[in-house]
């Protein structure tokens, strides 16, 4: 062996090498040794599939109203309904409103809920889908087929039952956009958790 490579072994200095200023390795952590480190992974907004936008799901907003909280207040334009809370937020909900020539808007109240809900088709939407005679009686709750979902709550006003509801859908695709007879849809899982925390009595505002 040559003096020179034996004298670079024992970590002594060679004229004409370049001086190291520590150890040649250091030691690795068993963390290290198994993979380089990264940034923890951002959760993933969840995205209800088939939805006609990109819905993150219920989230708390600010919102600045007069109204009381619990009062339920719905965006029409912009397909949102809001449930007022206290110390100016509210919880925002994704929804889908009524069709052009179909939407309503006024003030009511909650009259009645109902768990899984049996569907009757007014006359006039049987008259435009003929179809529909089949359950003049009513379609029962609890069923895929049913277009109310799995919560309804009735809204009405000083002269009665108005005939629109807000309630749940079995057709995901549809929230966020202007699809029904003129009631409000929600997601099956998001109308549950409206319906139980509205009591019957309380004011619905749709704008």
């Amino acid at each position: 062996m040559k003096r020179r490579d034996l004298l670079s072994m024992l970590g002594m200095v060679v004229p004409g090498l370049p001086f190291l200023a520590g150890p040649a390795l250091a030691s690795a952590s068993d963390n290290e040794l198994a993979g380089p480190k990264r940034p923890p992974l951002k959760k993933q907004p969840v995205q209800n599939k088939g939805t006609a936008r990109k819905y993150k799901g219920r989230r708390v907003v600010a919102f600045r109203t007069a109204e009381k909280p619990g009062t339920i207040i719905i965006n029409t334009w912009e397909r949102a309904l809001y449930q007022v809370m206290p110390d100016g937020e509210a919880m925002r909900y994704l929804v889908a409103v009524g069709k052009e020539g179909f939407s309503w808007s006024g003030t009511a109240r909650v009259g009645m809920k109902r768990v899984n809900p049996t569907w009757t088709p007014p006359p006039e939407m049987i008259k435009r889908t003929p179809k529909y005679a089949r359950w003049v009686n009513g379609m029962p709750g609890g069923i895929p087929e049913n277009p109310l979902g799995v919560r309804a709550l009735y809204l009405f006003n000083k002269r009665g039952d108005t005939g629109f509801r807000i309630h749940g859908t079995h057709a995901p695709s549809s929230i966020g956009t202007a699809a029904s007879s003129g009631c409000i849809r929600m997601l099956n899982e998001e109308v549950v958790e409206l319906f139980d925390a509205t009591p019957v009595g309380t004011k619905v505002i749709v704008q």
